[in-house]
């Protein structure tokens, strides 16, 4: 039976096989509106942002009108309702008439045990329930736990710690236990707040032009429809099966030299990634980039002819490039004549503090500023001279404060629109070369629109330890929940990427961070931020050794991996699958948010902490088998061998991949 409409006296209810999804009445008010007055301070990326809330207040239907197709509700001289209901899609679009409001709040009835999942991209917490999640594109914060000495260094040195809730890719969508999902078509600041056992409560800076709910009877199904409304992220080329992205930088003699050592032992490598293509700078951050996106000519000279040479030994050649141009660069006075920066309100062009230099913000919101960087600074820049990917960083820092944009649109709106649209502008790129399925370019900003934008989502700029709430349990939690949201390829920095005040990455986090990576989508690896003070693979012998290892269980688990991409490419399926989308039946499946399934028979249980040769597991309903030792579990929870190299995984007895898994056992086991 699809979605119901219920009409009641001074109000109505959408209900769902008897379930109430939304209600408005006298006593459950269902919208509310008011007033604010907001301060947004940027720093680098990260934002303080209050708001005094100067009035709220319920709104009350005054009349109501139904049709075939739903029905129409006035609320007073405040704002009209217009909700349309097709099948098991609600989908309710307002039109604000009293200008003077600035806030608005959906309130949704809940029960207590739901569960929910999504805002984009989480790190710390898969479950919403709980907590409440403000909705902001930022920097995620160098320590997001507010107890921890690194935070509350950040804070107190560079206002860089972050929380729970910060992230690069937020986006108000969230899935419900219940079996549907909720979509708001706003790109305000927003927050969703799952803390009340009653109700959850949506806040937004601004009307909602619509609200989507949209309902099925299993969460596989319901991820297809919801992919489908998003969009859904297209294939990745088959070059990135062949082993690890290696990430090297110092030039091309330094970078050759450590890749032919890297595969004399073994190491299988797809990939050349050299952020520092374009050239360097050392800050006080540690060594970062020359922002001029063309090849650095003294640290790479005749770069074309390498990379036609590495083609020529099945190897490709990845980059890097964000929405910002250095100020004085070669590219940035070319982008100063053809007028592609935002400005400030006085003419001026606005230049944003990266930590050390400052960068004009190219405004993606012009016609032609967007036909420039897509045509001139990506296609010409790296495309045409034989770059096959690259990291397409950023996109969390457009400011709020006096920036105007060719669109004319308020920055507090753009804000979050912001990575949608340097999504496209990559995609764009790459599809007028006719590079689609070839080239493959990784992004950590997001938001709604981002899924068919982007070929890769990588889960940023982790710690490189095994912390809670940064270190490599994180990149789990991030890519079950963007998963959820519809972006379902993701991938991490093996090894974690920030090292500040003293943390600094080992051995055992690396080749820990490796082993799980070898059952992700992509292998890819990072020197990190402090490449000199942090453990790297190729100065162990060992390590070396293990990491070849590794790869080759990637490869091999490749026709799994195939598989499972070409799903999300055509059903909005993740890869990397929490554990109850195969086990509804489960409750306990519903909260786990440091396992995945691989599809419906692998489950891979990642180490993400010091010191442990063993390791507790959940296993959900069926005859689990051990891919390492060959042994049989059964439901429940287990302490399971895991010493270095060997990550907890189990298959299905009777799954059509045992061939593979037990192959994966004879070789590597």
């Amino acid at each position: 039976m699809p979605m119901e409409l219920i009409t009641e006296p001074q109000g109505w209810c959408l209900e769902r096989h008897g379930d109430v999804l939304l209600r408005d009445s006298s006593a459950f008010p269902m919208l509310f509106v008011g007033c604010g007055e907001e301060r947004v301070d940027m720093y680098r990326g990260n934002f303080s942002i209050e708001d005094y809330v100067t009035e709220r207040r319920a709104l009350s239907l005054t009349s109501l009108h139904k049709d075939p197709d739903g029905f129409t509700a006035e609320y007073g001289s405040d704002l009209t309702l217009r909700l349309t209901l097709e099948g098991d899609c609600a989908v309710l679009s307002f039109t604000a008439r009293n200008p003077a409001i600035n806030r608005f709040w959906l309130r949704l009835p809940a029960e207590k045990d739901e569960v929910c999942w999504g805002c984009g991209e989480q790190m710390s917490y898969f479950n919403l329930r709980g907590r409440h999640f403000p909705l902001w594109t930022s920097e995620p914060g160098v320590g997001r736990d507010k107890t921890t000495y690194v935070t509350w260094r950040s804070d107190v040195e560079n206002r860089a710690g972050g929380d729970y809730y910060n992230t690069n890719f937020p986006q108000p969508t969230f899935v419900s236990s219940r079996h549907y999902y909720l979509h708001a078509d706003c790109t305000a600041y927003a927050d969703f707040d799952f803390r009340h056992s009653d109700f959850h409560e949506l806040q937004f800076w601004a009307v909602p032009d619509s609200v989507r709910i949209e309902a099925a009877d299993s969460f596989l199904a319901l991820l297809e429809k919801e992919s489908a409304f998003f969009g859904r992220q297209p294939e990745l080329p088959d070059w990135v099966y062949n082993g690890l992205i290696v990430g090297l930088q110092g030039g091309t003699e330094r970078a050759l030299s450590l890749l032919q050592e890297s595969m004399e032992h073994g190491i299988r490598v797809s990939g050349l990634w050299c952020q520092d293509w374009c050239g360097k700078r050392v800050t006080s951050f540690g060594k970062r980039l020359q922002w001029d996106w063309h090849f650095h000519p003294e640290m790479y000279p005749s770069l074309p002819d390498t990379i036609s040479e590495l083609h020529s030994r099945g190897i490709r050649f990845l980059g890097y490039i964000n929405p910002y141009l250095v100020e004085g660069g070669e590219l940035y006075r070319e982008g100063l004549e053809k007028n592609v920066f935002a400005r400030k309100s006085d003419g001026s062009v606005y230049l944003v503090d990266f930590g050390e230099f400052s960068c004009g913000v190219i405004d993606l919101t012009d016609p032609e500023a967007y036909a420039w960087f897509r045509d001139r600074v990506i296609r010409e820049c790296s495309l045409d001279i034989g770059i096959d990917g690259w990291m397409a960083d950023f996109g969390e820092y457009l400011p709020t404060d006096d920036i105007i944009l060719h669109s004319g649109r308020s920055p507090m709106l753009e804000h979050n629109h912001w990575p949608a649209l340097w999504a496209k502008c990559n995609y764009d790129a790459v599809r007028n070369a006719g590079k689609l399925g070839d080239a493959v370019y990784f992004m950590r900003a997001g938001g709604t629109g981002s899924q068919k934008y982007c070929t890769l989502l990588w889960a940023g700029d982790q710690s490189v330890d095994f912390s809670r709430h940064d270190g490599l349990c994180t990149v789990i939690c991030a890519a079950l929940s963007a998963g959820m949201c519809g972006c379902g390829l993701s991938h991490s920095d093996i090894g974690g990427y920030t090292s500040l005040f003293d943390n600094t990455r080992t051995k055992e986090v690396f080749l820990r961070w490796a082993e799980m990576a070898a059952f992700t989508p992509v292998m890819r690896s990072h020197e990190g931020n402090r490449p000199d003070t942090n453990f790297q693979f190729y100065d162990d012998a060992d390590c070396m050794d293990r990491l070849a290892r590794l790869t080759d269980i990637y490869c091999t688990l490749s026709p799994l991996l195939k598989r499972l991409v070409h799903e999300n490419a055509v059903s909005g399926i993740p890869v990397q699958r929490a554990l109850f989308l195969h086990n509804e039946d489960d409750p306990r499946s519903y909260t786990e948010q440091f396992e995945y399934l691989l599809g419906p028979d692998v489950l891979v249980a990642p180490v993400w902490q010091a010191d442990r040769s063993d390791w507790n597991v959940y296993l959900p309903e069926g005859d689990w088998i051990h891919l390492w030792n060959g042994e049989h579990y059964t439901k429940g929870e287990h302490c399971v061998p895991a010493p270095l190299g060997w990550t907890p995984v189990f298959f299905r007895s009777g799954s059509e991949w045992t061939g593979l898994m037990e192959e994966l056992r004879s070789r590597f086991a």
